[in-house]
């Protein structure tokens, strides 16, 4: 089986991605049960990861992106193909990734057909349980690296609202509103009531809000159900408001309107987790230039689509540890006895031989 790890290419010119598809690591446990890795010179780099480290590890470095792909059966991707990257992919390819099909161009998906290619996408691989996989520690980073983007774009030199999060004596804290109570709401709420900022957490599901309640029993942290009384009554009062709504496989619901925003405090601040599935609030986007820091209405939005690239070398070793265990499946079965046998990657099928699944047909 032979695996190609091409450099990343950033989705826009302003939003730089630092993280790669598999770890030096992870290239050392594949070649040791047989397989072939190919990757890209200097793919790595942004992470720390140099190419002598993926050479030491077994890999065979080539240097360009067309010979990344065209040596390899399964190429392993953090983001889906940007656009130039689209003339180096083969026929009957195989591409895992953070595919987000919702949000995939028509051409994207042209390609796609035209080549028979078979997509893998990380963010719906689910086990029978429900738990998605590879999402749950991505969105545990996530949920962690939302306070240290809240404390900085507080602060007065980029018009943040210049308070603290976690206040002083005499002085209070920041009110932080999250919406949603999955895994990256919870790691957020949890790290925001760390600092001792008086954090409420939105969601329709009561189970969620029973487990965060659980994890954060001693906290300054509020449930509430997520109707649209309670999140206009939060909105108004946020210090910074927190995106964190997904329905996997499918366009984020809007929940916080342009007149929401209108009424948020001069200087808060937005950030939309969501924003890879079109964003949860509806004054976040993806600009084109990727400019992905924005003021509407005097509130500071952040809404960068790869915003663990921040942290480049955790998230590509998470990522790694993530998907070993269906890379190591595939070494020893083939991928398609594997995807006949794990139901995980079942369920992970955007498309198959350049046919789309029913439910992602944009």
């Amino acid at each position: 089986m032979n695996f190609g790890v091409p450099k990343e290419l950033p989705p826009f010119k302003q939003t730089p991605e630092y993280r790669v598809g598999l770890s030096p690591m992870g290239v050392q446990e594949l070649v040791l049960l047989g397989a072939q890795v190919y990757v890209e010179t200097k793919a790595g780099e942004g992470a720390g990861f140099s190419d002598q480290d993926y050479e030491k590890a077994g890999a065979t470095i080539v240097y360009s992106k067309d010979e990344a792909y065209k040596r390899a059966d399964v190429v392993l991707k953090v983001r889906r193909p940007q656009q130039d990257e689209y003339s180096c992919i083969k026929e009957g390819q195989t591409i895992m990734g953070f595919i987000h099909l919702v949000t995939a161009s028509k051409e994207f998906l042209k390609i796609i057909k035209e080549k028979k290619v078979t997509l893998i996408g990380y963010e719906i691989i689910r086990k029978d349980d429900g738990r998605l996989p590879i999402v749950i520690p991505m969105s545990e980073m996530a949920g962690k690296l939302a306070v240290q983007l809240a404390a900085r774009l507080l602060e007065s030199p980029g018009g943040g609202r210049g308070i603290l999060l976690g206040g002083i004596p005499g002085i209070p804290p920041a009110e932080v509103v999250i919406l949603g109570g999955g895994t990256l709401g919870c790691n957020a709420a949890k790290s925001f009531a760390g600092l001792g900022a008086n954090v409420y957490v939105l969601d329709i599901n009561r189970d969620k809000l029973d487990e965060i309640a659980c994890h954060t029993f001693g906290m300054k942290v509020i449930t509430m159900f997520a109707t649209r009384h309670n999140i206009e009554k939060l909105v108004k009062f946020a210090d910074v408001l927190i995106g964190a709504v997904l329905v996997p496989g499918k366009r984020a619901p809007v929940l916080v309107t342009e007149d929401m925003v209108r009424t948020m405090r001069r200087g808060a601040v937005i950030i939309d987790f969501s924003i890879d599935q079109g964003g949860c609030i509806a004054t976040s986007k993806i600009s084109p230039s990727g400019k992905f820091i924005y003021k509407v209405n005097n509130v500071i939005h952040f809404c960068m689509p790869n915003a663990t690239s921040l942290i480049a070398r955790t998230a590509t070793h998470t990522l790694t540890s993530s998907i070993y265990p269906y890379l190591k499946q595939i070494v020893k079965l083939g991928f398609n006895q594997t995807l006949q046998k794990n139901k995980d990657l079942q369920r992970g099928i955007y498309a198959q031989d350049g046919e789309i699944r029913q439910e992602y047909r944009i």
